[in-house]
């Protein structure tokens, strides 16, 4: 999707200063960054793209986001815990991913505890929510400069993610999740969707 394809109103709106112009951006933006997420297939999806996404772009990620869903058996977590050495050498011959042989692993090592989560707790849901209780945290931000990298409740989550054994899951990565997926609120106050979603 181009931004010619973008209606001018579209263009016009006051967003949070990290969508920019690039049109991929502003539809994650608008569509779902920051919308509180229950599903634990998509909370799952999140996990795997935000540990990906380690050392680089959230653009980057955002743009090889489909070919992940086909590499990945569409982010099931069940059918993931089950890749071979065969399927780790496929991977990461596939230019549509990131293939790094350790983030590669780390999907695999998290799809397994993502499971034993599951199995204890009844859902992903129903464990990672507990980290804001329950509830979204809304924030008020005035830009992105206040926004910070990891907060109490995403120590608290990256810590318990790494006694479980989960990978790729560091206080920062925690709460990127934690924002992705509408835990907390941290449109800036100026953007129109944190009225939105508040």
């Amino acid at each position: 999707m181009s931004t010619a394809g973008m209606s001018k109103a579209s263009l016009k709106i006051k967003r949070c200063a990290w969508a920019g112009d690039d049109a991929l951006y502003r539809v994650y933006h608008d569509r779902e960054w920051g919308v509180p997420l229950h599903d634990d297939r998509q909370l799952f999806e999140f996990l795997i793209l935000e540990g990906a996404q380690a050392g680089l772009s959230w653009i980057t990620i955002l743009r090889k986001r489909e070919n992940y869903r086909i590499a990945f058996d569409g982010f099931d977590p069940a059918r993931i815990a089950r890749y071979d050495a065969g399927k780790i050498a496929s991977l990461l011959q596939n230019p549509g991913i990131v293939r790094n042989r350790l983030k590669v692993a780390a999907a695999i090592t998290n799809a397994r505890k993502f499971l034993d989560v599951q199995e204890e707790f009844g859902s992903f849901d129903a464990f990672v929510w507990r980290f804001v209780d329950g509830e979204p945290k809304q924030n008020r931000w005035r830009s992105i400069a206040d926004i910070p990298a990891s907060t109490p409740e995403s120590d608290a989550m990256s810590r318990e993610l790494k006694k479980r054994g989960f990978k790729f899951v560091g206080s920062t990565i925690c709460y990127a999740h934690m924002q992705a997926t509408g835990m907390v609120n941290d449109h800036t106050t100026d953007c129109f969707r944190h009225k939105e979603l508040k």
